[in-house]
């Protein structure tokens, strides 16, 4: 099924201008934004964290504008900005890692290390209280997350996690890492599950964006106190398969 949607994927008019104005774009303004977000280190993560979802924001529009792409999102009511949540999200594209930042209340992302090679842009993840792993070394990375997960958790911020640790294929959902589950077994903190088709629209690895909505589904919240982490990490898993299944 992936091989065949990829194929019809590609017989679609290639959006160049489109795509190029908005690839000129995110570069351009990730560099001030960047800067800013370094020099917000003298002041507030509220703040910094405000210039983040502005800039993700003006993304957002920049992507609807130049490649009539925008998204609609199902199941809002489930979140609630009082109470730090652990949000697992199927990963497809980096549409997600920069639309989540605006649809979801302020929360810690877990981002692999090697982001941080990337000048201004990398650097300005650690200052929004970013999760950082090596991903070659999962003992390590698994300690990283339960210990600022918690702490961060415990701080009132939510934290994000692509449990599937990699961009899947259109329509496809990886097994998940169960380092997201401990972190909610060893917290007691509610998992809420979030699906979305961005890849539809906006490839993994693909420089071309195609017009369209883009359908986000939030779940209700999985209750995690008291459960096993493997039981935890299957609900979530089977929500978001069987939200894949309905969104095809």
């Amino acid at each position: 099924m992936t091989q065949q949607n990829i194929s019809q994927q590609d017989l679609r008019p290639k959006n160049y201008i489109g795509s190029t104005l908005l690839f000129i774009g995110i570069f351009l303004t990730a560099t001030v934004v960047g800067v800013l977000i370094l020099l917000g280190l003298f002041t507030t993560f509220k703040f910094r964290w405000k210039i983040g979802y502005i800039w993700c924001a003006v993304i957002g529009w920049m992507t609807k504008v130049f490649c009539s792409l925008t998204f609609k999102v199902e199941g809002f009511e489930h979140v609630n900005a009082d109470q730090p949540t652990i949000f697992f999200s199927n990963h497809q594209s980096a549409w997600e890692t920069l639309a989540l930042r605006y649809i979801l209340p302020p929360h810690s992302v877990v981002i692999k290390r090697e982001l941080l090679y990337l000048p201004v842009w990398g650097w300005s993840l650690l200052a929004l209280k970013s999760i950082v792993i090596n991903r070659k070394n999962q003992r390590a990375s698994l300690k990283s997350l339960l210990t600022q997960g918690s702490q961060y958790l415990n701080e009132g911020l939510s934290v994000l996690i692509f449990p599937e640790g990699t961009r899947a294929g259109i329509r496809d959902v990886l097994k998940f890492n169960i380092g997201g589950a401990m972190l909610a077994h060893k917290t007691g903190y509610p998992v809420i599950p979030i699906a979305h088709n961005a890849g539809d629209y906006w490839p993994r690895y693909s420089f071309f964006k195609y017009p369209g909505v883009i359908k986000v589904k939030i779940g209700p919240s999985i209750e995690t106190k008291g459960r096993k982490a493997a039981d935890i990490n299957a609900e979530a898993e089977a929500w978001i398969r069987q939200a894949m299944k309905e969104m095809g």
